[in-house]
């Protein structure tokens, strides 16, 4: 296995579009399976988690290699739907092409503007497949127009259809000049003919078009062409290729996935046009040693790595899938984790065929492989040689966008759920889990109502524990707006010794972010030195359950200024409490106030849908802090209220059907308005 013989390509596209149908039909034509499977009755070599086979949808981004050509082939096909697109990101980290799956029915939907997005933040060279041009409404060239429009690229037909929705029946090869006629039911098989004569106006016409732009990626055939010599059928393929790497214009081609119309030349495609490893601009690396920064040759000896997906199946453990980027590895070596500072033993290694595990002994410079089992390693760390130690850079992971209380049903199940969830974080990249300060639960985060909805069912499925989900309190906060003096006296007297503790003290408000502070101004002992202590803590901790609805209240100095004490009954405790009875009675008198977490909003929408996001951001207590247009639509950059965007992601996308997008992050607290504090107050005053 040569490195300049590998392809590594991601599938991508909204949810629906055909991707993992296609790689089905490709696992098909590559003999790699007796049959095509389906996504829709489960068969589907690509789609074999439970919950997937239950939803019928790709959750997670999996892996398959096939052989062509002599060419080995690393086909990573990555989920649609908009709570997964953090996989796909992640997936798109490994590799260096893609194929963009565009329906013919629907075109560029928004989760496609997304992913294409992704592809050229890691600057990607593409391929497109306009799939399901066998299915009611399907239309090439409306497609076609969609893509241009949508992405504002060029997009070159490399095939034409033949008929379209029930008529559909093949492919016409701009390239050779041919037509592919296939049979009614999908085999790999088909018969070559001559062109049908009710299609030569628009053959002829994509045919210059095609010609025009290959001709445009050199000199000398920009010569020929305008002399009006033929192109021959080598220079129109080098041409593709050129222009496909260097992105002067994207390759398309069309057929259907569950007839296996078009995929083999998909295949083709991605041979012919899809660089190698060698044909990628290096990634860069940072020495262990020297800090400096250096590019990684495919052609180093030194290995290095990148584990870019983790799965945990039940049968086999931890699944650590790579992409070497140098250098090679055999089984029973030991590598280096950069990440973690620590050796790893690596055992046997594997390729992948979706659920299909396949032993090999080596993997060499760009090939994608599996070793099962790591006791150290997780997603995005990096594998080196322990002789010569590098890191890659770390990957900026995609902010979670909806947050959950979770509470197990059955508190002895506690332990069952943490351990569940940690077990799903170490395969789902987007998924978070914190803890709520003031009341203790569990909180889980993630990238919208589905992907909640999916780890809940994993949880049921692979855990055997049942949750209930309730949407998050807001943390809310106290703080005080003026300052106040006033006495906490503790005394109680029992049968023999007693409790005595005595305390005056000041509240003054501080600076938003300057949290607690104490002072001590206590002269001639009135308190005795080892009790100052005890006074700080009954304050600190009374503050901490607040003095108008029971929030924290924050950003506030206390002075002890003054007190008394009891030789025989004071204690530690008697002037803890003391403390905390101070605290109660002067925080009332410094003039209060309810605080809310303001959100930093940033949201990203089409250009006519500008106006309705920004006054339902208004409407929302929301500031507008700067509105800045970028390629296909506009930035908009707010401040929001927490309690108003609790629930932004699916408000938002039903808003913008689909095509809006936004990260949001914690920003500062605020006082809240008077007429909704009183609100806020009476709800949580009895808690």
């Amino acid at each position: 296995m040569e490195t300049k013989d590998i392809r590594n390509v991601a599938f991508i596209s909204h949810g629906g579009a055909g991707k993992t149908s296609l790689v089905e039909a490709i696992l098909f034509n590559a003999k790699a399976t007796a049959r095509i499977g389906s996504v829709d009755n489960g068969t589907s070599v690509m789609d074999f988690d439970p919950v997937e086979i239950e939803r019928g949808i790709s959750l997670s981004s999996k892996v398959c290699t096939i052989e062509w050509l002599k060419t080995h082939i690393n086909i990573v096909d990555t989920p649609g739907y908009a709570n997964f697109l953090h996989e796909t990101r992640a997936g798109l980290s490994a590799v260096g092409g893609a194929v963009v799956i565009a329906s013919a029915i629907t075109g560029v939907k928004a989760e496609t503007k997304r992913v294409w997005g992704f592809s050229e933040e890691f600057d990607l060279a593409k391929v497109i497949f306009v799939n399901k041009m066998d299915k009611d409404r399907a239309d090439f060239f409306r497609a076609l127009g969609d893509i241009e429009k949508s992405f504002g690229v060029t997009p070159i037909p490399l095939f034409l259809p033949i008929g379209k929705e029930d008529s559909f029946r093949g492919i016409i090869d701009l390239v050779k000049m041919k037509a592919y006629i296939y049979p009614a039911e999908p085999t790999a098989e088909f018969s070559v003919e001559e062109i049908p004569a009710e299609s030569m106006a628009d053959v002829e016409n994509y045919r210059n078009k095609l010609l025009e732009a290959v001709s445009e990626t050199d000199d000398a055939l920009i010569e020929k062409y305008l002399e009006g010599e033929e192109l021959t059928e080598e220079e129109i393929l080098k041409g593709i290729r050129e222009a496909t790497i260097s992105k002067q214009f994207i390759p398309v081609i069309c057929g259907s996935a569950v007839k296996n119309i078009g995929s083999k030349f998909l295949l083709e495609a991605i041979i012919n046009y899809l660089p190698s490893p060698l044909e990628r601009e290096h990634k860069m690396a940072v020495e262990e040693d020297t800090g400096e920064e250096v590019f990684v040759e495919p052609a180093s000896e030194n290995f290095t790595a990148w584990i870019f997906k983790t799965f945990m199946d039940p049968f086999a453990g931890k699944l650590t899938l790579f992409r070497v980027y140098s250098g090679e590895i055999t089984n029973d070596t030991e590598v280096y984790n950069s990440a973690k500072g620590k050796k790893e033993k690596i055992s046997q290694l594997y390729i992948l065929q979706g659920k299909n595990h396949i032993k090999v002994d080596k993997l060499v410079a760009g090939q994608i492989g599996m070793v099962n089992k790591l006791k150290i390693t997780d997603t995005f760390d990096t594998f080196c040689d322990p002789k010569h130690k590098l890191v890659f850079p770390k990957y900026q992971l995609m902010d979670p966008v909806l947050a959950y209380s979770l509470k197990p049903k059955s508190k002895d199940d506690e332990d069952k759920v943490s351990g569940g969830l940690h077990r799903i974080m170490e395969e789902d990249v987007g998924l978070r889990l914190d803890r709520d300060e003031r009341s203790g639960d569990m909180l889980i985060k993630g990238m919208g109502q589905m992907h909640i909805e999916v780890v809940v069912e994993k949880l049921s499925k692979k855990f055997g524990v049942e949750v209930e989900l309730q949407a998050p309190k807001v943390p809310y906060m106290e703080t005080i707006r003026a300052s106040a003096r006033g006495q906490g006296k503790y005394k109680k007297q029992s049968g023999g010794r007693g409790q005595y503790g005595d305390v005056h003290i000041e509240l003054a408000p501080l600076k938003s972010g300057e949290g607690f502070q104490f002072e001590n101004k206590i002269v001639g002992g009135a308190v005795p030195r080892n009790y100052i202590p005890a006074v700080e803590k009954g304050i600190y901790d009374a503050s901490k359950e607040g003095v108008l609805a029971g929030f924290p209240l924050i950003d506030f100095k206390a002075v002890l200024v003054d007190g008394s004490y009891h030789s025989v009954d004071s204690s530690e405790m008697a002037f803890t409490i003391a403390g905390s009875m101070a605290f109660k009675k002067v925080a009332l008198d410094a003039k209060p106030v309810l605080l809310e977490p303001v959100m930093n909003l940033d949201v990203f929408v089409p250009d006519d849908m500008t106006g309705n996001v920004i006054g339902d951001l208004n409407a929302r207590r929301g500031r507008i802090m700067n509105v800045e247009p970028e390629s296909n639509g506009q930035h908009i950059r707010s401040q929001v209220p927490m309690a108003e965007v609790l629930k932004y992601a699916p408000d938002l996308r039903s808003m913008t059907g689909g095509h809006g997008i936004f990260s949001m992050d914690f920003s500062h607290y605020e006082e809240v308005p008077s007429h909704l504090a009183e609100k806020v107050i009476a709800e949580n005053k009895g808690e």
